[in-house]
């Protein structure tokens, strides 16, 4: 079972050391000590509290869709040529590159500052574990 410590845990959720401190103090996550004597976070009991305290910004389209990963961002940079456009977003913390139409850059008035939905329908997810363990 994977262990975190709290800069992991902090880096992993997006926020602070000294915020998944004041979680520990507070009750809201369980800490334990491990073998150096530093406190660390129980991966499972991470991932649950996550599901759990997750917030999504809200998607301010009003579109009902089939798609389920959408993710509301601000769009950060725009590269444009006369056929196709490349579109980055910063969504949660994340980033996320689209190749579209220089024609529906101009449409949807994507440039750096404007909020926008960025919306994934795949049937291939690649998930990576590190250190390479298959």
């Amino acid at each position: 079972m994977p262990h975190y410590r709290i800069k992991e845990a902090a880096d992993l959720l997006g926020v602070s050391d000294d915020t998944v401190r004041r979680w520990v103090d507070a009750g809201d996550l369980d800490a334990a000590l491990d073998g150096s004597g530093r406190k660390v976070l129980d991966g499972a009991q991470l991932a649950a509290w996550a599901v759990r305290t997750a917030q999504a910004a809200p998607d301010p389209s009003g579109v009902a869709r089939s798609a389920r990963n959408r993710f509301v961002g601000i769009v950060t940079h725009v590269v444009s040529d006369t056929v196709m456009s490349q579109v980055e977003m910063l969504c949660g913390g994340q980033r996320v590159v689209s190749l579209m139409s220089t024609e529906a850059v101009r449409e949807l008035g994507l440039e750096p500052g404007s909020l926008a939905v960025a919306v994934v329908k795949a049937t291939t997810v690649i998930v990576e574990t590190p250190g390479g363990l298959a």
